[in-house]
């Protein structure tokens, strides 16, 4: 007994060898997920609501929205303009535009460069559409709350075109109207952007592929520009996020159309001076398009949830015939760990679309993952750990 009672010590298990609860709980092992088939359709994008007001949460993909909470049963929205392998929605952001107590959904694509909101009839009736601007080629869009009111904005990606938003217009009853207002924030864009604080002021700045517009004092300030890297083809978003707790916001960072994960430190010198070093992520996998930054095993820390975009390009990408992915990243402290939610050739493997949402579907308390994609539309559900 003398000589197992310092052994248990030096291992820190004298807790459990005195039939004590240990201080801290053990590490949750990998998450495991069931994998749920909603769709053969080939639509990139799909969002989350409660379209019927029923309290359970639907799927909103292209030309349907699917009834929760077993998701068999579809309903006709409209019509998606088809163009080679594209339909053209490249969001489903949830919002009551108009005011009227259900949920509507915003949206947008490359080839009628408009973006457009669709109207909740309420009814199995078709959705009415409303374009909001002729913005130019959308990428994609996101919604954001820029300027901390509550009501986030819509901004759409428009490689080579003005970075603007829109901002919902409300009543007095701080409902929605149907209308919003646009802001012209630069004359240009590249591929992919994301938001967050970078510099610590409090302030939500707008980060492009090509440096990071500094968020204004005032509503009618100029967004001043900082450059200082070319993250190339970047999706959308790139996270702002302090990935190694030293106080300063870090960006994260897939490639859209080529290889690449990385996340790019932020340094400042002696002098208050900002670099960005770069870490890798993964460089194995192409078109990590879309991510999203979320407590997915529910311990309290964020983790990084992303996947390849089933052929982006219509298979013109590099890497475009690789196996497809969806996978979570959890950092460790030093680096980001990839646990794999699928992967593979045909019906192993699952893209990660263009526009994914992260919801609890079953009301479990823990997050679900619904992807679509050229590869269909798919829910894995989210079982915890073993």
């Amino acid at each position: 007994m003398r000589l197992i009672i310092p052994l248990l010590l030096s291992l820190g298990l004298s807790n459990l060898a005195f039939g004590q609860n240990p201080k801290k709980e053990l590490p949750a092992g990998p998450l495991h997920f069931t994998k749920m088939k909603v769709s053969s359709e080939t639509y990139e994008s799909v969002g989350v609501m409660d379209v019927n007001n029923d309290g359970n949460p639907d799927l909103v993909s292209g030309a349907f929205w699917y009834e929760g909470p077993t998701f068999i049963k579809r309903h006709f929205i409209g019509e998606v303009k088809r163009v080679q392998e594209y339909w053209d929605d490249f969001s489903n952001i949830p919002m009551d535009v108009n005011g009227d107590g259900k949920m509507d959904y915003i949206t947008g694509g490359w080839f009628d460069a408009s973006l457009i909101w669709m109207e909740n009839p309420g009814n199995d009736g078709p959705w009415k559409k409303h374009v909001i601007d002729q913005t130019g080629n959308i990428e994609t869009t996101r919604a954001y709350d820029l300027d901390g009111d509550g009501t986030p904005e819509i901004i759409p990606n428009n490689p080579n075109h003005p970075l603007k938003y829109y901002k919902l217009e409300k009543d007095a009853q701080g409902k929605g109207t149907g209308k919003f207002t646009k802001v012209e924030v630069a004359k240009t864009q590249g591929h992919g952007f994301g938001f967050g604080d970078v510099n610590g002021d409090k302030r939500v700045d707008i980060i492009l592929n090509t440096g990071w517009l500094e968020g204004p004092a005032t509503a009618n300030a100029e967004w001043k520009l900082h450059e200082g890297f070319d993250f190339g083809d970047a999706g959308v978003p790139i996270l702002v996020v302090d990935v190694n707790k030293d106080g300063l916001n870090d960006l994260i960072v897939g490639q859209g159309h080529s290889y690449g994960l990385d996340w790019y430190e932020q340094v400042k010198d002696k002098k208050g001076n900002t670099t960005w070093k770069k870490h890798v992520i993964d460089p194995y996998n192409s078109q990590y398009h879309t991510m999203e930054w979320v407590d997915i095993d529910n311990d309290g820390e964020y983790e990084l949830v992303t996947g390849k975009r089933y052929r982006a390009h219509n298979g013109g990408d590099p890497g475009s015939n690789d196996p497809a992915g969806v996978y979570y990243f959890k950092w460790n402290g030093e680096s980001f760990t990839k646990n794999i939610v699928a992967y593979g050739s045909g019906v192993d493997g699952k893209g990660a679309g263009i526009y994914f949402a992260i919801e609890d579907l079953r009301k479990s308390g823990r997050k679900d993952i619904v992807v679509a994609g050229k590869d269909g539309l798919y829910i894995f559900f989210n079982e915890g750990s073993r």
